[in-house]
């Protein structure tokens, strides 16, 4: 058997999976990342034998992607933000919608630009107070729940004036955030423990935060990727969602200084929910950013 049969044989495999739109480029996925090969190389080896081992691996790739375990897992690779990352069932795959929490960051640190109002309207003054204001330099930003690190490191890679510190409950995440740190040449300090008991004490100029947001019920609602092999401890927070954002505002509040910003990345339905807590806390400039559908996709609040 030749590369090209081999890969096509693959794809008709996969086509009676769980994701037959996908069957190619996974099929050619799983083939580039056993080979260590890019796709050029695919597109002039055609033509190789392809057999022995490498065949034998290859399909116990595929037999793992029709159970439906995400490739990212299988792979374990996984870009946001342009910077590759490592990843295992361990922590959540990163989401490209996650990376709106990093673009509100850096719109902050110029001052905040393209932040929606409460309401979702864009005529009411917008947030002017930045924490990378001239007071405080570098800024101290505190990563919560931090999982692979992608939020951290994005930020760290982009603001490298700024001292990122990241906390996560579970040392199996912490372990692999402090080697994306290293892939990404980036310096931050892991910390891990529950919420910000481990910063207690302490101030920072910028929090964020994706944390747990799915309610309980929705568990059979999920794509079965997510529900099957992601971890629940990263996904679920209580009967309504909010049950982590509840603990959380307060305490990032708490922790802020005069003038600092707290960014949550929020899920469908919950910016208003999640507004209120903010302003219960004392937040002010409440704003909301959009993701590429228009769903407000994270919460932006400026501690007074």
């Amino acid at each position: 058997m030749i590369l090209r049969e081999a890969l096509q044989h693959a794809e008709e495999q996969l086509r009676a999976g769980p994701h037959p739109t996908r069957a190619r480029l996974d099929a050619e996925a799983l083939l580039l990342h056993l080979t260590g090969k890019d796709r050029a190389w695919l597109l002039t080896h055609a033509a190789d034998a392809f057999g022995g081992c490498t065949a034998t691996q290859y399909a116990a790739l595929l037999q793992r992607r029709l159970r439906g375990e995400p490739i990212q897992y299988i792979t374990g690779t996984c870009e946001f933000y342009g910077l590759p990352f490592h990843v295992t069932p361990a922590v959540l795959i990163p989401r490209p919608e996650t990376e709106h929490l990093v673009e509100t960051a850096i719109q902050l640190r110029m001052g905040a630009p393209g932040l929606a109002s409460e309401t979702g309207e864009s005529d009411e003054p917008r947030p002017a107070v930045s924490p990378f204001a001239s007071r405080i330099s570098p800024a101290q930003i505190l990563d919560i729940g931090t999982g692979s690190g992608v939020l951290a490191i994005a930020l760290a890679h982009h603001l490298p004036q700024a001292r990122v510190t990241a906390i996560d409950l579970s040392p199996s995440a912490l372990a692999l955030a402090e080697e994306n740190a290293q892939r990404n040449g980036v310096t931050i300090r892991f910390l891990q423990g529950d919420l910000l008991a481990p910063v207690a004490g302490e101030s920072f100029d910028l929090i964020v935060s994706n944390p747990p947001y799915v309610a309980n019920a929705d568990l059979p609602t999920l794509d079965p990727e997510v529900r099957d092999f992601e971890p629940h401890a990263a996904l679920f927070a209580g009967t309504d969602g909010l049950a982590i954002y509840r603990r959380l505002i307060p305490a990032a509040f708490a922790a802020l200084t005069p003038g600092g910003w707290l960014l949550l990345e929020i899920g469908y339905g919950q910016s208003d929910s999640v507004i209120a807590l903010c302003a219960a806390a004392g937040f002010h400039h409440i704003a909301t950013t959009p993701d590429l559908q228009g769903i407000p996709r994270v919460v932006a609040a400026a501690h007074p």
